[in-house]
């Protein structure tokens, strides 16, 4: 979600990566992709596909190599944090957006979602996802987002 608060072609910009990444054979279509993306269970339209460990490789090494083309928007959008007082707009319209997309596909009734939206709590929450995002995006970010994810 936070990469496509930050692209807004996100989902086209997924399919072209994954077409670079030869990956066509596990995602030969952006519905499929968008499929896949839709087993979050915090999402308004779950979808219940089952995963198999290819895909969801796939789906990191999409996010990696997204996180790297993303770069210097997460890096500004964190230095825009770190700065607030001087330079809030970068994070101001990111925390809007973010918060426009959650509530426009999550189940806004789950109280993880709540949090999610509630600008008292989710500051923490959103900065830790844009620094894992810039961390997915060095040499060996497929390896440390997967352990990110491993970890959760």
């Amino acid at each position: 979600m936070a990469l496509e608060t930050i692209d807004l072609n996100g989902l086209e910009t997924m399919f072209a990566i994954s077409n670079k990444l030869n990956l066509n054979h596990l995602f030969p279509s952006k519905v499929s992709i968008w499929k896949f993306r839709s087993n979050n269970p915090m999402r308004k339209s779950q979808s219940s596909n089952n995963i198999n460990i290819d895909q969801f490789e796939g789906l990191i090494q999409i996010t990696s190599e997204m996180s790297k083309y993303l770069y210097p928007y997460i890096r500004s959008i964190i230095n825009s944090k770190d700065n607030y007082k001087s330079k809030p707009e970068l994070w101001n319209d990111f925390q809007t957006r973010f918060i426009e997309l959650i509530e426009e596909r999550f189940n806004t009734e789950s109280i993880i979602v709540k949090n999610l939206i509630n600008c008292k709590y989710n500051q923490t929450y959103i900065k830790k996802i844009l620094l894992t995002l810039s961390l997915a995006s060095s040499e060996e970010g497929y390896n440390r987002l997967r352990l990110a994810l491993a970890n959760m």
